[in-house]
């Protein structure tokens, strides 16, 4: 279950058909990009360290803020697999 204080940071999906599980990514990307500190905290307790790492590494960039990216992969000292928008 979504929380309803993180609900609006996935405003473009149906928060109540979006998979804690199969949706990770997206999700994890999603509030990473746009989140507030109430919907980050709740962030890193559903998911581990790992799957928030993993996340960031496989990033797409066109689905990710630059700034955000960049911060988050500082923060977690890793570097996205891919950080260039294909054209």
């Amino acid at each position: 279950m979504i929380p309803k204080y993180v609900k609006p940071f996935l405003w473009s999906y149906n928060t109540n058909k979006l998979d804690l599980k199969k949706n990770k990514k997206r999700i994890i990307a999603n509030i990473l990009n746009l989140g507030s500190k109430k919907a980050t905290n709740w962030l890193f307790e559903k998911y581990s360290k790992r799957e928030i790492k993993n996340a960031i590494a496989d990033a797409l960039p066109s689905e990710w803020n630059k700034k955000s990216l960049n911060y988050w992969s500082i923060l977690f000292g890793i570097k996205p697999a891919k950080t260039k928008r294909i054209k």
